[in-house]
């Protein structure tokens, strides 16, 4: 069962690490990664320029995120491409056809053993940070802005650069 399973308790945050031997960079936090700027899509962007924005900057996904700030999935090279190929989407389609809407979130603040976690299911993570915004009215929110996305490769490539120090 997932509730007795300890690295889906942490993924989901109802659990702190429990590792008994936790490697050097465990407790760290994800803003230390150093992340860039996400590439984020516009829900309308068609699955055929989504291709050419991918390939022209050099990512394989990125989030797509609506003008309001939600977000609404992930959308990936292979998933674009084996959609078109199989039939399931066409290439004047908007990239919502083809987007993952599940993907784990994890935040600036928490650890680098926490995103080990997810990496250990997920292909990556999106970074969010929350923010509170208020209305004309006074009335305030928390909106969840992208901060970036994580793959096990910046997580490895962080642990490669520290050790060599």
């Amino acid at each position: 069962s997932k509730f007795v399973n300890d690295k889906w308790m942490i993924k989901n945050g109802f659990l702190n690490d429990v590792q008994e031997h936790k490697p050097w960079w465990w407790n760290i936090k994800v803003q230390k990664l150093n992340l860039s700027a996400p590439l984020i899509l516009l829900p309308e962007v068609s699955c055929q320029k989504a291709i050419e924005i991918l390939q022209e900057k050099g990512y394989d996904q990125a989030p797509v995120v609506a003008e309001s700030g939600l977000i609404l999935g992930m959308v990936t090279l292979s998933n674009i491409l084996s959609s078109v190929l199989a039939g399931n989407a066409q290439f004047s389609d908007p990239v919502t056809k083809v987007i993952y809407d599940q993907f784990s979130k994890i935040s600036l603040d928490d650890s680098l053993g926490k995103l080990s976690c997810i990496l250990e299911n997920d292909h990556f993570a999106i970074v969010v940070h929350e923010q509170m915004q208020f209305n004309g009215n006074g009335s305030s929110f928390m909106k969840q802005m992208v901060f970036g996305v994580v793959t096990a490769m910046d997580l490895l490539t962080f642990v490669s650069r520290s050790e060599k120090k």
